[in-house]
């Protein structure tokens, strides 16, 4: 294997804490549905409220996707070892990420408009960071 650029690593040590920061997040909805109302996703609210487990069943997966992405950018970073696939995944999540990401001209434009909190703009930026973080640092990563 060579050697991986310092820089490289960094990055995909905090696209990382990211990842598992979000893990967090999705396990604080599964614990109190009624903050899906607060991130902006009343219908999941809706549901759990009218007693389906479908909201708390999708919620565990997003956390474990969550957690096997913070693996895999610690496994990038060279932290633990190396998983399969480590670099497409990694490209992968950066471009999910991304994807993420392209809500926040939207977010901005309501945010002006009164019509979005300003903790939308955060998530929408913060995956932006996110995706940028997980895909620079895959390119240091070795073949």
């Amino acid at each position: 294997m060579e050697p991986m650029d310092l820089s490289s690593k960094n990055l995909l040590v905090v696209g990382s804490v990211l990842s598992f920061l979000v893990a967090i997040l999705h396990i604080a909805l599964a614990i109190r549905p009624k903050l899906y109302d607060y991130f902006g996703a009343s219908k999941l609210s809706e549901l759990t409220e009218q007693g389906s487990s479908f909201t708390v069943w999708i919620t565990l997966g997003l956390v474990i996707m969550f957690i096997v992405w913070g693996f895999y950018g610690l496994s990038g970073a060279g932290i633990i070892k190396q998983l399969p696939l480590l670099r497409v995944v990694l490209i992968s999540i950066g471009v999910i990420y991304l994807l993420r990401a392209l809500m926040l001209p939207s977010d901005i434009v309501k945010f002006t408009q009164h019509a979005h909190p300003f903790r939308f703009i955060i998530l929408s930026t913060g995956s932006l960071l996110a995706g940028l973080l997980y895909l620079i640092g895959a390119f240091g990563v070795a073949k």
